[in-house]
């Protein structure tokens, strides 16, 4: 078994420089009995990563710390990810230890949870799962909510620099649109955002100049992953669902959604439950959208070069 292991880690290193593998990971999920049950386990560690305001503080899972996506897990300067510091920072704050088990949720189906699995990820965090159907499944099972904010002992954990190897840049996406790379682009918003006939749902602040998809992208609606409680559907149903749209983890993918979140949910489900090369395109439409002289395609099916 060990030297079967050893043997996928290097066809797999071999196979590409740039790209990892996702470990294969029907453990990256955990069910809310069997976080129920763990709540008071002093290496289980829980953290929210929601989005709107206020949720947190209104009542969260016992025991649980807070991380805000726009403030915690995103510079507050430039657009980027938290730096390696102050992500250190912040996880001792919550208690994280290198031996611990960290547990993500939150809200609006996990997507900014995603997000944090993903960041992670990027820093060499290991053992992280989501909590699967998020705080939605956790309320409708009427679960228990504190509104007491934990002070966990100070944790120890330090982190590795971050891995390029999980994060695809404007020209990764370029590079694929224009077949210099055998990477699979999968755009997992709406059809409507993807067809071109809106630029982002209503309501939506971050926007970008033009509308449509990247050519060659294929549309994988992160909601097709998930049944009607939020949780992921199983892993056979999911490996079927993107096997019918030419992504079947032959090649390498890049996912790419508005703002890089709602790709993070199908990066999780795609490379910590399907076990595929994934890396998540964070500048996602908000950057390609507004990006000089790339190719896009539109609704009625028109390829503009940029040339």
């Amino acid at each position: 078994m060990k030297f079967s292991r050893i043997a996928s880690a290097v066809v797999t290193a071999a196979a590409s420089l740039f790209w990892l593998s996702g470990a294969q990971a029907s453990d990256a999920l955990v069910g809310t009995d069997w976080l129920e049950k763990n709540l008071t386990n002093p290496q289980v560690r829980v953290i929210e990563v929601s989005v709107n305001p206020g949720v947190f503080e209104r009542g969260h899972i016992p025991g649980a710390t807070n991380l805000v996506w726009h403030t915690d897990l995103a510079d507050r300067v430039r657009r980027d990810i938290v730096s390696k510091g102050d992500l250190e920072r912040l996880l001792r704050q919550a208690g994280v230890n290198r031996d611990s088990t960290v547990v993500l949720y939150g809200d609006t189906n996990n997507w900014f949870a995603a997000w944090g699995a993903w960041v992670l990820d990027i820093y060499g965090v290991s053992n992280v799962k989501l909590l699967d159907g998020g705080r939605k499944k956790w309320e409708a099972e009427k679960r228990p909510l504190a509104s007491q904010v934990a002070a966990p002992k100070p944790g120890t954990i330090a982190l590795a620099d971050a891995n390029p190897a999980l994060r695809a840049r404007l020209v990764d996406v370029l590079a694929a649109a224009e077949k210099k790379s055998d990477a699979k682009l999968v755009d997992i918003r709406s059809p409507d955002e993807f067809n071109g006939k809106i630029i982002a749902p209503a309501g939506i602040q971050e926007l970008a100049i033009r509308a449509g998809h990247v050519p060659g992208a294929v549309n994988a609606p992160w909601g097709e992953a998930v049944a009607a409680d939020g949780t992921f559907k199983p892993a056979a149903e999911l490996k079927a669902l993107y096997a019918a749209k030419g992504i079947d983890g032959s090649t390498p993918v890049i996912t790419y959604c508005r703002i890089g979140e709602r790709s993070s949910h199908t990066w999780f489900a795609l490379t910590k439950i399907l076990g595929y090369r994934v890396k998540n395109y964070d500048g996602s439409w908000t950057e390609y959208g507004n990006a000089v002289g790339v190719p896009i395609v539109n609704v009625a099916g028109t390829v503009w070069t940029g040339k």
